[in-house]
């Protein structure tokens, strides 16, 4: 059994990466992948809250505060102040 093997199929399976397929442009590349780890976050927040592990306002507060991280890459980075061509 190749260990990098099993570690990469563990590493894809628990952080799963979509493709980007838009404008390729630094600053497009670097917000999508903060959308994709601001899903793949509130994904897990929300199985724990699910799952009773954290209460509902704990989990409120934990995805507030990832959607203002998320605001803040948006503005930060510039994305949607040019129009698309």
């Amino acid at each position: 059994m190749n260990y990098s093997t099993d570690k990469n199929d563990k590493n894809n399976f628990l952080y799963p990466r979509s493709p980007y397929r838009g404008r390729v442009q630094p600053e497009n590349l670097v917000f999508n992948a903060n959308l994709q780890e601001f899903a793949q976050k509130i994904n897990y927040i929300c199985n724990l809250e699910t799952g009773g592990k954290i209460p509902p306002q704990k989990a409120y507060k934990q995805i507030k505060q990832l959607w203002k991280q998320v605001k803040r890459s948006k503005k930060e980075l510039g994305i949607g102040k040019r129009s698309f061509e």
